[in-house]
């Protein structure tokens, strides 16, 4: 089994500053990428930032420049630094992960259950 854990989430006034962390555990040979997607009400799921195991990132426009993902490869445990927060960054952020769970294995990815992200205006 593997589980990923989100926590960070919570309201915050718009400006201001969340750092979302999410931890996989559970029987996991490798990590290949870790990421961040969102979903708002009424809206599609959309990748908001990934991160390769050597350190490449990729980030949708509209957060470049204010949203910061960053991996621990020894915890297996990624965040997500989100500054100058925007009302329109509301949604629910999901953790993501492309993993092997043995040598040889397929790739498989898992998502966590989700942390709730609230900006006020």
């Amino acid at each position: 089994q593997v589980q990923l854990v989100e926590s960070g989430g919570g309201l915050v006034q718009a400006g201001g500053s969340l750092r979302l962390s999410c931890a996989a555990s559970g029987s996991i040979f490798s990590i290949n990428v870790m990421g961040w997607y969102r979903q708002a009400p009424g809206k599609q799921r959309e990748l908001v930032a990934d991160i390769s195991s050597s350190g490449i990132t990729n980030y949708v426009d509209s957060v470049k420049g204010r949203f910061t993902i960053s991996r621990d490869n020894a915890k297996n445990t990624v965040y997500l630094q989100m500054n100058s927060l925007k009302p329109e960054d509301t949604a629910v952020y999901y953790c993501n992960a492309l993993l092997l769970r043995f040598r040889g294995g397929p790739i498989q990815r898992y998502w966590g259950q989700g942390t709730q992200v609230t900006v006020s205006s």
